[in-house]
This record gives structure tokens, sequence and C-alpha cells, in this order.
């Protein structure tokens, strides 16, 4: 292991440049989707860091989206491209390189003229305001030790990763290098070891200011991730949501081998106020002393068993037990650091190591703290963010630099954290280049999940990602779970290879503990398309979750729920793939991975950021897509919808035989009775063993009696019909997010629709981008439409308008000959793949369509009880659903299983 070293600088100034020691080597990806960049606006500010003009630039004359142009995320082809294109950078310390390096996606192709059809008559434009594209692709975050150097350009040059990121296979081993090629790179190694990689991989290292990088990293991620600041008190995490308009200035402490503390004003603006000599190397350093332990990870380990008060002085062993209360100072304040041992009689091997180890943590953690907090006093500071890979995520060096904080500021500021805290420089690098493509990224345009890209024991990584899935299902196949302990065997490199296809053997068994565990980083996808929903009230303060799973019974039941549902879900999966001996392989590996989500989820609730219920179910919907399992519920979703759509024609006749209001709360009726339809449900799950779906639906409808258990149809129905004389004038367009497949869909959402395009309002359908569960997703819901159509003029004329018909070939019977306006019926994607919605995350088309809306219906559990239950809209608002699940009928509305919720909140 190497060990940290003294820089070149006067011994009284703190330098952060050496940082950390590991044990393996790990892989974070950020995972950049190609599309177009038409709505991104710029953050605020630019930042003034160094851009290189001697990289090879990219050449975008001849630029051509290769595909159908319509396509979601369409391929850039450069035909007069011929420079490498170097997108990597490292950030190299006395300890660890951290590496940050590009890839692309896969070309994808889609054809769909129903979707630009759409896209025309809601203003959709996809130009951009680039003069130059962004590639689709992935940052990759890997770390690799120093001393172990050779590794890495052995890495680098197994990917061709200095050749522009380019397959091996595509090169030949004798292909000529440019001579301009160039890498980035900070930290003190790329100064020592520049001549090594012209000799081994013949390009130049181009060096990059420390501190630049450091700040350009930081202010990235404060801006554009949502949940990447947190606190840290007493064992509790609790995410920050930084404002950007409100995130300058700010310090930001830099703890490495020494201390650097920065005051950060802006982008490109900074200052070093402060630093100090006494950081991560002088625990490490004196830890190695003092203790033998053989690595820094140890040592931190080490110290979750100690005991300071064996070997520090306190404030109650100077005051005979008592607290020092007139100057606010607790009998367990520590009054000196190693105080006891000038006093006791005791040699080193008479003190435990653990309790040195502990003492010696507490002493170096607290001194940062108050230095920082100082510094901040100074310059008038709130908010100090603390980085670098000596807090590493460790729960009790968090706990330390927080206590210190808070206790000499007497609570006015705050010690934050970042997830990310080890990657600032090499990702600082990494923007130095030209045309990186992440300045201009906003928060609601960045997802992140959490794939099990790699084999990994109590929450760290081991090896390389297994970006194959036959390597990741093997692993997977290899991988037990007992209790709360994860153990896996580790495959070692095969013969004549470089060790990098292996695993490097851990240093125990992994065990899953909530004080030693650090933060995941996962796949963080950019999707230029992703808006704001425009009609949010106030976006700043919209919390999507309803359910709180920082109350721990909250959060063991849903894992239970989830738990129990898993078995029925992976035969459904299995079924969708028709029951191959491959889709049971991959079912089994899915059930696998998820479990070991939850597992590790239960132990650390925050490991993955803010954890609310619908992220546990998008979770479950990644997962399974991980896994190739693309539409579980496919064979289901269609005999449901063809047994709706046989019993559709006669629905329709019984609602126009109806008076005006009659034929409202019919409507309504059904859409509660149709939501009984919801494979998520285990009650409902059981309820389809009982009856066909025509029966079932027949059941819920009679059982529709008023008053329901939420009940503002009396409201709606005024604002819908009016009362007396007064006729109201009908909404001008309508947003229906829809749920589940079948009935629901069939004989509650689309006669709803139907009437509200009768009375002149245009109806926009919300649908899910990717399939979850057995909801109807936007690519399903045109030919839907297209065979309800064929028995109705009303929604073939409407159809018509709205393009649905373009692509689904249909043979409209004439049927009603009602002289009805031709309004459009659209259908538009949300942007998402989950039961649930994040209304700060939606699709462009969506957020155009909510331009001109002044009605939102949200429909179903998940979107309208689950998630935005308690959201406000600046149109009216209708939330439908059935509550299908006893708890969350206690819960939310204090009721019982299969109440309804008929909840109308006009326009705030």
């Amino acid at each position: 292991m190497a060990s940290p070293t003294t820089e070149d600088h006067p011994p009284h100034i703190g330098i952060d440049g050496i940082n950390e020691e590991t044990q393996q080597i790990s892989e974070k990806d950020i995972v950049l989707e190609k599309g177009g960049e038409k709505d991104m606006a710029p953050l605020p500010g630019s930042s003034s860091i160094h851009r290189s003009s001697s990289r090879p630039q990219l050449d975008v004359s001849g630029a051509a989206i290769q595909g159908n142009f319509e396509e979601k995320d369409p391929t850039i082809l450069l035909p007069n491209q011929s420079d490498d294109i170097s997108h990597l950078a490292l950030d190299i310390g006395g300890s660890l390189i951290k590496l940050v390096y590009f890839s692309r996606h896969a070309d994808r192709q889609v054809d769909d003229r129903r979707k630009r059809k759409v896209k025309e008559r809601l203003g959709v434009s996809n130009g951009s305001r680039r003069s130059y594209p962004i590639l689709g692709g992935r940052l990759h975050f890997v770390k690799f030790e120093t001393s172990k150097l050779n590794e890495c350009l052995d890495f680098i040059y197994s990917k061709q990763l200095h050749r522009g990121g380019m397959d091996s296979r595509c090169w030949p081993s004798d292909a000529p290098q440019s001579e301009n090629a160039v890498i980035k790179a900070t930290g003190g190694g790329a100064y020592k070891f520049a001549d090594l990689f012209k000799e081994r991989l013949g390009v130049s290292i181009e060096k990059e200011d420390e501190m630049n990088c450091l700040v350009a990293g930081a202010n990235f991620l404060l801006k554009a991730i949502r949940h990447e600041a947190f606190t840290h008190m007493e064992g509790h995490k609790e995410f920050v949501q930084i404002d950007q308009n409100e995130l300058f200035p700010y310090l930001l402490v830099n703890i490495g081998s020494g201390v650097s503390m920065i005051k950060v004003d802006g982008d490109g603006e900074f200052q070093r106020v402060s630093g100090t000599n006494v950081g991560g190397g002088t625990y490490w350093g004196l830890g190695r002393l003092l203790t033998k332990c053989k690595s820094f990870d140890e040592l931190l380990e080490l110290s979750q068993r100690g005991d300071n008060s064996t070997i520090d002085m306190l404030v109650g062993d100077i005051y005979g037990g008592m607290d020092y209360s007139k100057i606010g100072l607790s009998a367990s304040t520590i009054a000196s650091s190693f105080g006891k041992a000038i006093s006791e009689n005791k040699e080193l091997e008479d003190y435990k190591p653990e309790d040195i180890s502990l003492s010696l943590l507490r002493m170096i953690s607290y001194n940062i703290g108050q230095i920082a907090y100082l510094n901040a006093l100074r310059f008038g500071l709130k908010r100090i963010f603390f980085g670098g890979f000596f807090i590493r995520g460790h729960a009790y060096t968090m706990d330390t630099i927080s206590f210190a904080v808070q206790f000499w500021s007497k609570g006015d500021a705050q010690a934050m954290f970042l997830r990310h805290e080890g990657f600032l420089g090499a990702l600082g690098a990494f923007m130095s280049y030209e045309k990186h493509g992440l300045d201009d990224l906003m928060v609601h345009q960045l997802v992140e999940r959490f794939p099990m890209g790699a084999p990994y024991i109590g929450g760290n990584v081991h090896g390389p990602p297994l970006g194959d899935l036959n390597e990741k299902i093997s692993w997977m196949e290899k991988f037990v779970r007992k209790g709360t302990e994860i153990t896996a065997p580790v495959p070692m490199a095969p013969p004549a290879t470089t060790g990098l296809g292996g695993f490097e053997v851990p240093s125990s068994k992994g065990v899953l503990r909530p004080d030693a565990s650090k933060l995941n980083v996962g796949v963080l996808h950019l999707v230029p398309s992703l808006e704001v929903f425009p009609l949010l009230a106030d976006p700043r303060t919209y919390e999507p979750n309803t359910i709180d799973l920082s109350d721990h019974g909250e959060l063991e039941y849903w894992f239970t729920v989830l738990s129990e549902h898993l078995s029925d879900l992976v035969d459904k999966a299995v079924a969708s793939e028709g029951g191959t001996d491959d889709a049971k392989r991959r079912g089994d590996a899915f059930a696998r991975a998820f479990s070991a989500h939850l597992a590790r989820l239960m132990e650390e609730p925050a490991a993955y950021g803010k954890l609310g219920l619908a992220n546990l179910l998008e979770l479950r919907e990644e997962c399974l897509r991980e896994f190739h399992f693309f539409d579980a519920y496919r064979t289901i979703k269609q005999r449901e919808n063809e047994a709706s759509l046989a019993v559709l024609p006669d629905l329709l006749l019984e609602l126009d035989s109806m008076t005006e209001d009659m034929r409202l709360l019919t409507l309504i009726e059904g859409v509660l009775a149709a939501n009984i339809f919801d494979w998520g449900s285990r009650a409902c799950v059981d309820l389809y063993h009982k009856g066909t779906i025509i029966e079932i639906y027949r059941m819920s409808r009679k059982k529709m009696q008023r008053p329901w258990r939420v009940d503002d149809f009396d409201a709606f129905k005024e604002r819908m019909l009016g009362s007396g004389e007064r006729k109201p004038q009908p909404h001008k367009r309508a947003l229906l997010f829809v749920d589940n497949s079948g009935a629901d869909i069939v004989l509650g959402m689309l006669p709803l629709a139907r009437e509200l395009l009768r009375r002149g309002t245009e109806v926009v359908l919300v649908a899910n981008s990717l399939p979850a569960l057995n909801d109807v997703t936007a690519m399903e819901l045109p030919d839907i439409v297209a065979e309800a159509a064929k028995h109705c003029d009303i929604l073939r004329g409407a159809a018509e308008a709205g393009g649905l018909l373009v692509d689904a070939m249909s043979n409209i019977q004439d049927g009603y000959k009602e002289d009805t306006p031709s309004v459009p019926l659209m259908v538009v994607e949300n942007g998402c793949g989950s039961p649930c919605i994040d209304l700060r995350q939606v699709s462009s088309e969506l957020a155009a369509a909510a331009k001109d809306a002044d009605l939102v219906i949200l429909e179903g559990m998940g979107r309208s009880l689950h998630t935005n239950y308690n959201a406000k809209f600046k149109c009216d608002a209708l939330k439908l659903a059935m509550v299908k699940n006893q708890r969350l009928a206690q819960k939310l509305v204090k009721g019982n299983i299969y109440d309804c919720v008929c909840r109308y909140e006009p326009a705030s």
C-alpha cells in the first residue's frame, strides 16, 4: 500500500493532494443519454476554467442524425470527424488515481410518425441551441491505487481510451497515434508520471490546476444532482436540496493528506482562504505508527470499536464527573486529546489500538470542523461542504465534523457532505475539455439509477463493471445472502490476462453496517428532453412522495410488501419471455439482485439518496429492465385489453342513454371501479383468481356507493355542468394521466375522455414511456384508441384530429353520426417507466402539452396517492383512485381497503 507523503509545500500550509488508500478498483457510471438539447437553459454564470485548445476538436460539418430524426435519443453521425476525441481525464494523487472517461451508447432506431404529428401540433421542435452536438453515452468513474499505475495504463490501453474510447478491436495494434493526442489530468501525479504516459500510451498529459478542478467539479455536482449534498448528525443522514440561485458563496473544505479551505463565489470565482497541515495524512501516518494498521480503511474500521475516554481527558475528568455548564461544556466533552496519557503510568502497548484510532480521529476531525467554521464565520458563510477521500462516507467521521461545526457555531452553521466526494478533481479535469457538454445541465435533466453494475460486498465495489449480461447473471448466481451479511465467491482473472477482467479478493466478508457503509453512487442518466411540469404551483416546494420512508416501521412494511410480491413478479416476467431456460436464469438473477438492493436499503435507507416509496417502485422496474425483462405483463395486458374492448360498445350505448348529470357520475364511478385492476396490488392479484375481468369490473361498479372516502364529486360536477342557469365554459385542454391497461383505460378513462371531447375540450392521454407492471404505455395507447374508435364517431374524429390513426391499421365502421366538434385526442409519453411519477422530471412533449391545459386528472394509486396526493397545481386538478392497500388507506385517508378517492382542487 502506498502511504501519504509530504507535498513540496511549507510545513504550516495544509495541501490536499494526497488523500486516500483503497483495497479495490471501483467504478461509478454517469450515463449521458443522446437527445436534443432544445430546451436546455444555461445555468447561472459560466465557468472560467481553462478550456484546452490543443486537444482534437469535433468537426460538426455535415453532421446528421442517423436513422429517423424523430426517435427519442438519436445518434448523431459526424462524417467529417477524423481526429481522435480523447474524452478522458484523471486526478492522480499520491495514493489513488481517479479516472473519468466517456463511452458511447449503442445505436437505436425508432420510426414513429404518430409521435412526429403530435409534436408538430404541440409545437415541440427538434432544434438545438448548441453549436455542437452532445455525444450520447456515459461517464465512467474508476479508481486505481497509484502504486498500481501500470494496471491503470493497461486499463486505458485495453479500452483504447487514449484514442477516443473506441473498442480496441477497431484499432490495429500498429495504428499510428496522433501526435496531438492529449489527456487532461490534475493532481501531483500529472507532473510526476507525464513521461510514463507518453512512453506507454503515446499521449501528452495536459495539466489542469487542482483548485480549478475541485471547484468546477463541486459546482457541477451541487447544481446538477438533486440529492448530492447531505447532513450527518448522530448517525442520521438528511439530504439537502440546494437552490441554485442561493448556492454561492460557500466554503469548500477538501480533506486529503492536508486540508484546503476554498471560498467559492461562483463558477470560476474562488480563492483558497485557509488550510491546515493536520488532515487525512496526519490521521493515517500517526495511526500507522501507533496501531500498526496496514491500511487507511482498517484504521477507520478500528475506530468504530474504540472508546476514546480511556485515553482522552474529558471535562468530567477535570470536574469530578460534572458538566461545566457555565460555559456550555458537558462532562463528555474532550478537554485534551490523549490527555490521560500524561498522568497514567502506561506504555503504548497498554492502550487498545481501537481507542487510539478513535481518539486520533476525533482530534483531527474536531480541529478541521472548528477551523472550517471559523473561516466560514470570517467570511459570513452559512454553508460548508466537506469533501475528499478522508471522509469516504464514514459515519463517525461525518458525525464528528458535524458536531464540531454545530458546537462552535451554536447551531448557526451546518456541515454538509457530498456523495461524489472523491471525484471532484477528476470531474473538473473532464470539464476542462471544450464542448464537454456538462455546463448547461439542469437538475431535472438528470436521473440517477442503481444497476447491479459490478459485483459488490457490503456496498463496496470489487472489480471492473460487468457490462455483459451473461457475466452479470453468472455473478448473481454465485451471490449468496444470509441475513444482513452478504458473501460472495470471488472469481479470479483467467490465465494470460492483465487481471483487469477479474476481481480482487476482498479483505473480509462484507457486513452491511449503517455505521461503516459508504454512500453508493449510481448511474446518472443525462436526459436533455426532461423538463419540470409547468403546471406545478410551486416546483421548489413540490415533493412527489406521500409516504415517508424515514419512519422505520413504514420502511419495513413496504419492504415486506415488495418482497412478498417478488415471486409472483418473477413468474410473470419469465412467462412473458416464453418460459425459456434463459428467461428462468434471468428471472432468478433479477430476484437475487432486487433482494440485495432491499437488504442494502433496509440497513442503510439513505444509501442511494433520499428514499421514497416512488423510488423503491422505480428501482424494481429498473432492475427488471437490467436483466432484460422489458414488459413482464405484456401478454396479460393484451388479453385484458381485448376483453375490455369487446364490451366497450355496450357501455357507450348505456352512457349515451343517460342524462348529463347521471352520465358524469357514472363516468367517475366507472373510473374508480375500473381502477381496481392493478397487478401491483396483492389484494387485486387475489381477486383475479375469483372471476373474469368483466365480472370483477361489474362487481366493483355495483359497490360504488357515495359518499366515497374522499368525495369532492359535487364540486367537480358544478365546475363541469354548472348550477341552475349558469353554464360554465368547458376546459380548453385536459391532461389525463392514465394508469392500468385493460378495463382501467378502456372502460374507465377512455369514456371519461370521450365525455370531455363531447364538451369541446381537447384531451391529452398521458401514459408511461416504458412499461411498469400492467400500466398502459404511450406506445400501446394508439392501437387501443383505434380499436375503440371503430365503434364511436366522437373518438374517431378526435383521434384523426390528434394524429392517433396515422399508424393504426383500423377499419373504422360507421357508427354514431353525431355532429361533434373535431377537437383532438392526443397521446404523449410522460418520460418515466414507473407506477409513480415525479412531476419535476417529465417529457418535453408533456411539458409542451401542459402549456395550454387547464385541467389535470391524475388516476390510480401510484400517480395520485403514492405520489402527488398533496401536489398543488396552477389549474384545476382531479385525483381519482381506488385504495387497494389497507395500510395506505388507514394512513392517507383514514379508511379501509377498496375505499375511493375523488379529490377535486380548483386552480391554485
